[in-house]
């Protein structure tokens, strides 16, 4: 059980193996494979630990500056794994202090310092496709499948679905998806604006790293990291006041620094950049702006009606 991610050299790229996820880093690019083929990748605790465990490297790692998902084989992630049978979504034993284990790795993707693509290579289904939503871009493969089928399963959307989809794609469209459960096609997700574009199988490996490539070679990575975090957690905000305060609070502490210099100068001198800030020493004072919510049951919120008796 390679739960700490071994690493050995393939060539030039270096590979962290793991149970069920393989991650290559090849300059500057960590190609993340969900690696259980033979089960069409479907979801596990097992691949939640590795997830998490590749993502927690990535974010510590200067030397990553995008993350790539996909899958081995023909699929790319086919739900969660059902061989326990009827009893694989009994989670009673564990009370209200239950955590769903997809929205685990969506939280953590959301977390995350490192712009992340996923390259949607054949059937996501049920987690394996809310797991994409916290992805900041998503291509897809026309032998692409995608489907949020978890009513059919008698069940309800999870890894913070509720949240995310309705976000990517608008309340009407995420809605009709889940409550049919059907599975659609990429050119439909594209339609939606779920995913970018759609590429021919192979294809689209290739297109998914020429973004990775755009993003590694041109731009600052403390940079990257604050705009990801400020994008994302914008989302709920109740006024564009507190985006422009937060901008202009990091502006102030970034505006004279050195990426800033070298940015400028690039552009000048007409030559590629190369910022010498990194995310693991300079991210700014202001960082992190905000406070993390931790897991409580919902009990924890109810609140006892006065009685009346």
């Amino acid at each position: 059980m390679l739960q700490c991610g071994r690493g050995v050299r393939v060539g030039e790229t270096l590979r962290w193996e793991y149970e069920t996820v393989l991650a290559d880093l090849e300059d500057g690019i960590l190609t993340v494979t969900l690696h259980r083929p033979d089960r069409l990748n479907a979801f596990t605790p097992q691949m939640m630990e590795d997830l998490l465990a590749v993502l927690d490297r990535a974010d510590g790692e200067d030397g990553v500056r995008a993350v790539i998902v996909t899958g081995a084989g023909r699929g790319f992630c086919a739900g969660a794994d059902v061989g326990a049978g009827s009893g694989s979504f009994d989670h009673r034993e564990a009370g209200a202090w239950h955590r769903d284990i997809g929205g685990k790795v969506a939280l953590r993707l959301f977390a995350c310092l490192k712009p992340v693509i996923a390259a949607i290579n054949g059937p996501a289904v049920g987690v394996g496709a809310s797991m994409t939503l916290p992805m900041d871009v998503r291509l897809a493969s026309t032998e692409a499948r995608i489907g949020f089928v978890f009513a059919r399963r008698g069940i309800v959307p999870e890894s913070a679905a509720s949240w995310f989809l309705p976000r990517a794609v608008g309340v009407q469209r995420a809605m009709e998806w889940v409550a049919t459960g059907r599975l659609f096609g990429a050119e439909e997700a594209r339609g939606a604006g779920l995913v970018l574009s759609v590429h021919e199988p192979e294809d689209l490996l290739p297109a998914a790293r020429r973004l990775a490539r755009e993003i590694a070679d041109n731009t600052a990575p403390v940079s990257v990291a604050l705009a990801r975090q400020m994008m994302w957690r914008m989302l709920g905000a109740p006024h564009p006041m507190e985006a422009h305060r937060l901008d202009s609070r990091i502006m102030s502490q970034i505006g004279g620094g050195p990426d800033a210099a070298e940015g400028i100068a690039s552009f000048l001198e007409k030559r590629p950049p190369r910022f010498p800030g990194s995310v693991s020493t300079d991210m700014p004072p202001v960082y992190p702006w905000w406070h993390d919510e931790g897991f409580r049951p919902l009990e924890a919120d109810r609140t006892e009606a006065p009685s009346t008796d």
